[in-house]
């Protein structure tokens, strides 16, 4: 009786406990007791376990990742404002502190951006390695998923090139501070100031109050009018009997007197400079005077100079000679 007692119990124990004892199979036995819970003991118990390790290593590495992209963009944010971007001329401590402003806030905007890019890819591509595994984990062949994804990937990769360029396009504009919010450029279709720089359009706004939407992908060259400093260049057409040589010095004292102005000295950031001739032309001989300006104040200073010199040649008897044009001449 004993002997078929025995027999009985050891009948009833899963064949892995008596295989190996130190199996997952005999510990989960030995601790629940459960036959079909220990013959199931992979399925139920060890798969679970590693598909929670996984997700929960998964978020914490995001966790991480994130939180050293943060940190490094907002290091980058806090830096020294570059050389390059600085005007090689200040003058004045409310000029200089609007451009070290100016730099910041662009040097911000910038290290944002790009961490949200590096923070969207780093989250897809943890997330990618955690379904990949979990999948492996439940036993699914990845095989053919790799394979159709392969697929997939390959046709949305022609069917949205262009898509994709304006992306990297737009990552490259960010990345070299091409341009920013509020800096006026010229992008050879569209001019204006920008409104917005996205990974993928910039949007600009002309004198005229027309939007315009620019795919990065479509622009091939940039001219900003807004970096660092700002050049204001005047040519006044002369008749070709006046003094030259008095026209220049006239239209360096207009220069000289709004440099010496405080309202003007703020945003000019050097004195200004009457070259001389020019251009010699049929109409008339031009006369050039240019002074550098802070982005901002650059056509408020040019149409101040402007009216100055009409004055100042009014009252020296300079006279600006009156270009006909061939339409407005009449019949003889």
């Amino acid at each position: 009786m004993m002997t078929s007692a025995l027999s009985v119990t050891a009948a009833d124990v899963p064949s892995c406990v008596t295989a190996d004892s130190t199996s997952l199979c005999a510990r989960v036995y030995e601790w629940f007791g459960l036959d079909w819970l220990a013959d199931n003991a992979q399925a139920f118990v060890a798969t679970p376990l590693r598909i929670v390790l996984i997700i929960v290593v998964a978020a914490v590495a995001r966790v991480l990742i994130n939180r050293s992209i943060r940190r490094l963009t907002e290091r980058t944010a806090s830096g020294q404002v570059p050389t390059i971007l600085k005007p090689r001329r200040t003058k004045g401590a409310t000029n200089h502190q609007q451009v070290v402003e100016q730099v910041a806030a662009r040097r911000t905007q910038r290290a944002e951006a790009i961490g949200s890019v590096l923070r969207s890819f780093a989250s897809i591509v943890v997330f990618f390695i955690a379904v990949v595994l979990v999948l492996g984990e439940l036993g699914i062949n990845l095989a053919p998923i790799v394979a159709s994804a392969g697929v997939v990937g390959v046709a949305l990769g022609f069917g949205a090139q262009n898509l994709i360029k304006d992306f990297i396009a737009g990552i490259g504009i960010i990345l070299e501070d091409q341009y920013g919010v509020g800096d006026v450029v010229d992008l050879g279709e569209a001019s204006g100031t920008v409104e917005a720089v996205g990974l993928r359009i910039t949007r600009l706004r002309d004198v005229n109050g027309v939007v315009w939407y620019a795919r990065n992908g479509e622009v091939l060259r940039v001219g900003n009018k807004s970096q660092g400093y700002a050049q204001v260049v005047i040519d006044m057409p002369v008749a070709h009997d006046t003094d030259l040589e008095r026209c220049r010095t006239v239209m360096q004292e207009v220069g000289d007197a709004v440099y010496a102005e405080p309202e003007w000295a703020e945003v000019l950031l050097g004195e200004p400079e009457s070259l001389g001739v020019e251009a010699i032309t049929p109409q008339a001989i031009v006369m050039r005077l240019q002074v550098r300006t802070t982005n901002a104040d650059q056509w408020r200073v040019g149409r101040e100079l402007r009216m100055r010199l009409q004055e100042r040649f009014a009252t020296e008897d300079i006279r600006i000679p009156v270009m006909v044009t061939p339409a407005a001449v009449g019949p003889s």
